[in-house]
């Protein structure tokens, strides 16, 4: 990246320029950019579309910019029949735990034959919208921020409305109105991955504002806005989630018939063995979704529900972690998942955790030092 900047020491580039001449994705060159930035390594311009442009200091860092090994990134398609060929077989680009941007880590998982997080960037790079579905808490998110580390992200629900995807007009300080961009438009103009995370709970028609970007024409008009024509900029990526047992979550046609791609996403409990959660608990769990499977319940513990009991049981104890399991199970369920645990762990009895009885009160403690004057009533 230093290097392609020291090379063109006059031009500004965006990182649809550069991810083209290097043959990265777009996520990749945009980290890269973003780098040389924070060390002043490079020059970054444009209120809409970044563009970058070398300084005094990156020639220097050209000099010393660590190369990634062979397989480490996937070069993006070229063409339109490149896209449409099938993948020949390459490096996984990473099959160890993926730091994400919050810190976490995460763990890949096998996806045709590939990483999941290089099936995606596969995916990415042809322009194939992607649905990942499946419970909440079993990784979806998760997965798509370890996939593409220049994520935007919607939290859809029922109140979400067009504003909230292309923007709307917010008070300026001087006490005027500004219009203020949506992550929509945020990540059209970067060529950046956009998530509509719990997208089934948003309404159709506040969904029908995004279509035009997805298809063939790539673009969209914001009318609120003078009705400005945007254009989606080479890496612009739409990639959803559903969670089909989540009250209000409807796939209609028209959004399922805009995701080529749809992958199941379920828990990993070999994860969940190999991070040490209680083995034990790890069983109840498998059980229940074996019975959820079955249609015989509707809720059994993902990994995220597992990992809170772990982190509940490192604070509480394990009587408290096991009554908290319990209890944040859906009141249809909780007693299936009460016999699950009494079997698993051999206890008597379950219930969820409840405050039980007032706890005497403390004496009160006196300050080091201090007595009191039975005459006077004060301290001395």
């Amino acid at each position: 990246m230093a290097r392609l900047l020291a090379d063109r020491p006059a031009d500004t580039l965006t990182i649809g320029d550069m991810a083209r001449q290097l043959g990265h994705s777009h996520g990749a060159v945009r980290n890269a950019a973003l780098t040389l930035v924070r060390r002043g390594e490079a020059d970054q311009s444009g209120t809409g579309q970044p563009e970058f442009r070398a300084n005094a200091k990156t020639g220097a860092a050209a000099q010393a910019a660590v190369i990634s090994p062979p397989g480490t990134h996937s070069p993006r398609a070229q063409a339109a029949t490149a896209r449409t060929a099938a993948p020949a077989a390459a490096t996984p680009r990473q099959t160890g735990p993926i730091r994400r941007a919050g810190g976490q880590l995460y763990h890949p998982r096998e996806l045709a034959d590939l990483p999941d997080v290089e099936a995606l960037n596969r995916l990415r790079d042809a322009d194939v919208p992607v649905l990942l579905y499946g419970p909440p808490g079993t990784g979806k998110t998760s997965l798509v921020e370890a996939a593409f580390p220049d994520l935007l992200t919607v939290a859809g629900d029922g109140d979400t409305t067009v504003g909230d995807l292309i923007g709307e007009y917010t008070q300026a300080d001087g006490g005027g109105y500004v219009f203020q961009y949506g992550p929509l438009v945020t990540a059209m103009t970067e060529g950046r991955a956009l998530l509509i995370d719990d997208a089934t709970l948003i309404s159709p028609k506040v969904l029908a504002a995004l279509y035009p970007a997805m298809d063939g024409r790539r673009q969209i008009q914001v009318k609120a806005h003078k009705g400005e024509t945007i254009k989606a900029e080479p890496g612009f990526y739409v990639v959803a989630g559903h969670n089909p047992g989540v009250h209000g979550a409807v796939l209609t046609e028209a959004l399922s018939s805009r995701f080529s791609v749809q992958i199941q996403i379920g828990t990993d409990y070999d994860l969940a063995l190999a991070l040490k959660i209680d083995a034990r608990v790890v069983r109840v769990a498998r059980h229940l979704s074996r019975q959820v499977d079955l249609g015989e319940l509707g809720w059994a513990p993902q990994l995220r529900e597992l990992l809170s009991y772990q982190k509940t049981e490192a604070v509480l104890g394990t009587n408290a972690a096991l009554a908290n399991l319990v209890g944040i199970a859906p009141l249809e369920d909780r007693d299936a998942v009460a016999d699950a645990v009494i079997k698993a762990v051999g206890v008597k009895k379950i219930a969820p955790l409840t405050l039980g009885k007032q706890l005497p009160a403390s004496p009160v403690r006196k300050p080091p030092g201090s007595t009191v004057s039975a005459h006077r009533g004060r301290s001395r």
